[in-house]
């Protein structure tokens, strides 16, 4: 079974939005991938923003359950693919791991764009930024199929 690990900040918006929608998309077409999330400035046990768990909710998926944790350096070369939410998250991972399998999500997916954290944002921005990871991640599906 593969891995992918998704990372943003504090490991309480975009990534925990990004593990549950791939999670759900992963068991609607029937891989066996696991998903998992940290943050490469999370502080471990801190439960996801209230807007990230309306957001999911909107889409009937849960992130009550959802507890923060750090990307350290095991998580990191313990999965089989690594994604970002931005840029700066990328440098993080690759300056702990060199040699981890990891890119942006966008860059993954063929864009440039770089996902904007919603955190402290209104129910309406985090829509936006679950839609736009969304999209982002069906962009990846044949990818995902194809190295994983």
């Amino acid at each position: 079974m593969s891995s992918i690990l998704f990372v943003c900040t504090g490991n309480t918006c975009r990534s925990p939005m990004a593990a549950t929608l791939a999670a759900a998309m992963f068991a609607s077409e029937s891989l066996k991938i696991t998903v998992t999330s940290a943050g490469v400035s999370a502080f471990g046990g801190s439960p996801a923003s209230k807007n990230a768990v309306l957001a999911m909710e909107a889409l009937s998926l849960s992130l009550s359950a959802h507890k923060a944790q750090p990307a350290e350096r095991d998580l990191i070369e313990n999965s089989a693919l690594i994604l970002t939410m931005t840029k700066a998250h990328l440098m993080h991972i690759k300056a702990a791991c060199p040699t981890a399998n990891a890119y942006t999500l966008g860059e993954y997916a063929g864009s440039k764009t770089d996902i904007s954290d919603p955190y402290g944002g209104s129910l309406d921005v985090y829509k936006a930024c679950a839609a736009q990871i969304k999209t982002l991640l069906e962009g990846c599906k044949d990818k995902f199929k194809e190295a994983l």
